[in-house]
């Protein structure tokens, strides 16, 4: 059971209040959801039922060209980006894990698709379709010696 301010909570329900018609209660609840949570999840975007945003969505941005499926788990500091001012979409298919830290981000003028069941590794960056089922980890740690 969700708690009467849990983060998820106040995204459905400014996500609510835009497809409504209620865009300045749709803003202020989204802001309010910032102030308390350190997040930005944008009343615009998409997002199906069973989603579950680990550690209070803390960090997490979801731009308004976003698509969420069904079943989809998000851990923190997680960055959904979709440019507003193109025909941009980013599409996160149902039963998707995405790690803490991870960015996915859909090149402008496409649609981005990441396929059902796929896991995205906590700090993997994401710029194109991800096949369902895949697992997509970060890039391989490197040191850089000091000057």
């Amino acid at each position: 059971m969700l708690a009467p301010m849990d983060p998820l909570r106040l995204w459905r329900t400014s996500i609510a209040l835009q497809r409504g018609g209620h865009g300045h209660a749709a803003g202020a609840l989204a802001r309010l959801n910032t102030l308390l949570y350190g997040n930005s999840l944008s009343p615009h975007a998409s997002v199906g039922p069973g989603v579950w945003l680990g550690h209070h969505a803390f960090g997490t941005v979801v731009q308004s060209n976003v698509t969420v499926g069904r079943d989809v788990t998000i851990w923190h500091n997680v960055s959904l980006e979709a440019d507003e001012a193109a025909d941009t979409q980013l599409v996160i298919e149902d039963g998707v894990k995405i790690g803490a830290s991870a960015v996915i981000a859909a090149p402008a003028g496409r649609t981005l698709r990441i396929g059902g069941g796929a896991r995205i590794g906590a700090g993997a960056v994401v710029t194109d379709d991800v096949p369902a089922g895949a697992t997509v980890v970060a890039a391989p740690m490197r040191v850089v010696e000091p000057d």
